[in-house]
Formats: structure tokens, C-alpha cells, sequence
């Protein structure tokens, strides 16, 4: 079970912000990041790692579904408002839930287990494709179609609007661009080090300023603009 769901809440209603706080502050696997009176407050929020947004439907300003096209990054979404005419259309846009106000404490468990097993059957499904063998790449290269195993990838190196995978035993070129690969879920383990480069975090054995060695004694080169990805290898993390 996921331990830790952070949430950022959004009403312009103080009191009904107060109220959903307090009922969230039930859930000790909820972690309030941030609460906000209007939706154009929460924006620098958008890109940071958040899992749950609560949020009013209809708010001044930007309204909440309009908020939720925007941070469509975050996984799950809850609406509550007394507008009931902002339901059918918040399900079009990804949501978990559309609770109606006032918030009734049963009814608001009820959506609170819902998001439990969204993020279980999350987790189960992430897990479940590694094991299908979900975890590799087809890739076609003049008549041959090659499967490469994601971890079976020593680094990828971009080269104008191709990539260039290489794994130990050959080196294969896919028409996208690195930036669009390291996207796509199946590369979470990957860090770019270099606007050139990206490597698996498992497999860096050692950096100093200016390069990082992986397994089998290659050496990349670090970019400045990227020195931070690699903080997660430093010590005092």
C-alpha cells in the first residue's frame, strides 16, 4: 500500500477548505503539501511530485476542472462542489471522484478507499508489467526486429533527432528523441547526466566533476545543466 499520498486542496471557500482539511487530517497515509483560496495560487505546484488533488469545481477565476487540465500530471483527482452541473463534464477529465457539499463524513470515507485502491492497482500494475516482460523495447532495424530488455541498457546517447541505445552486446538506433524516451514510464530508472546522455541510476559506480563510470569501465561526460539529477548519488542523500 502506498505509504505516503501527497495532496495539495483547493477551495476559495474558507470554511469548506477548513472542514476537508480536517477530514483529511484523519488519513495518516495523506500528507497536505500545500492548501490554496484560488486555483492560479496552486500553478507552481503543478510540476512537483504531488499525488492527489482535492479541489473545488467551481472556483473565481480559473475553475477547478480548468486547473485539472492543467496539472494533469498528478495522478489523482477529487472534486467536491455543491454545483452538481460540473460532474458529468469532470469526468471526462480524468477523475477519481465528484463528492457533493455539504461533505458528509461517510460519504467522503467512501471516496477516500476508492483512492486507496486507485493507488494499490497503480502500484500492482507497475509491478505486474516488469514481470510480463512488458519491460523491453521492439526495435526494427533494416529487416530484423530486435527485443531489447530495458535493463539490459547501458546508457542511451542522443544523436540530432535519434537515440542511440547500447547495451553490451549492440549498439541500436530508434528515430525519437531522448528527451521523449526518458518519458515513457519504462525509462523511470534512467537519469540524464547530459544533453547527450542518460544512464540507469543502478548502473553509476563512481562521478566526480565531470563524468560518471558505469559498469564495464564507460565513461560519460557530465553537463553542467544536469550536475543536479545526479544528487541523488552523493552521500548525504
Amino acid at each position: 500500500m502506498i505509504s505516503n499520498i501527497r495532496c495539495i486542496v483547493i477551495d476559495d471557500d474558507e470554511l469548506d477548505r477548513l472542514v476537508l482539511l480536517r477530514h483529511l487530517k484523519q488519513y495518516e497515509s495523506i500528507e497536505i503539501v500545500a492548501s490554496f483560496d484560488s486555483a492560479e495560487k496552486a500553478i507552481p505546484y503543478i510540476d512537483l511530485p504531488i499525488d492527489l488533488l482535492i479541489t473545488e469545481a467551481n472556483l473565481k477565476g480559473m475553475n477547478g476542472l480548468e486547473f485539472r487540465k492543467l496539472a494533469h500530471k498528478i495522478p489523482a483527482c477529487i472534486f467536491i462542489s455543491s454545483h452538481s452541473e460540473f460532474a458529468i463534464e469532470s469526468f471526462e477529465i480524468d477523475t477519481l471522484d465528484f463528492i457533493p457539499k455539504p461533505l458528509k463524513s461517510e460519504r467522503f470515507h467512501f471516496s477516500m478507499q476508492k483512492l486507496f485502491d486507485f493507488f494499490e492497482m497503480k502500484e500492482k500494475s507497475e509491478c505486474f508489467d516488469t514481470l510480463l516482460g512488458e519491460n523491453s523495447i521492439k526495435i526494427k532495424e533494416g529487416g530484423n526486429i530486435y527485443q531489447v530488455k530495458i535493463t539490459d541498457i547501458l546508457y542511451l546517447e542522443a544523436l540530432k533527432d535519434y537515440t542511440r541505445i547500447v547495451t553490451s552486446e549492440k549498439k541500436h538506433c530508434i528515430l525519437d528523441s531522448i528527451g521523449n524516451i526518458l518519458h515513457k514510464s519504462h525509462f523511470d530508472s534512467f537519469v540524464r547526466i547530459h544533453k547527450s546522455f542518460a544512464v540507469p541510476r543502478h548502473l553509476i559506480r563512481s562521478k566526480n566533476h565531470h563524468e560518471v563510470e558505469l559498469v564495464h569501465q564507460i565513461k560519460l561526460p557530465i553537463g553542467r545543466a544536469y550536475k543536479d539529477n545526479l544528487s541523488f548519488f552523493d552521500p548525504h542523500h
